[in-house]
């Protein structure tokens, strides 16, 4: 069921960040994928910064705000 979850979150996630940065959706694929990997960065940089979120809520901002520093990231490497 944690998984599902996992899924889920990711998914939220990467949709929220391609509103917020593309003004867009990136399809179900990308938002899932998208909102994964920024759960994984965005929980790395609430821990170096000290920030503690918890429960679903604060689950879906960290991986929400790691989805929008990945998408700010891929932008720079494609503009190059």
């Amino acid at each position: 069921m944690e998984f599902l979850w996992f899924i889920l979150i990711g998914a939220a996630a990467g949709w929220l960040a391609g509103q917020i940065w593309k003004g867009s959706g990136l399809g179900v694929l990308g938002n899932i994928i998208v909102g994964i990997l920024g759960g994984v960065i965005g929980g790395w940089l609430a821990g170096k910064l000290g920030i503690s979120f918890g429960g679903l809520l604060g689950n879906l901002l960290v991986a929400t705000g790691g989805a929008v520093v990945l998408l700010f990231l891929v932008s720079l490497i494609k503009k190059n």
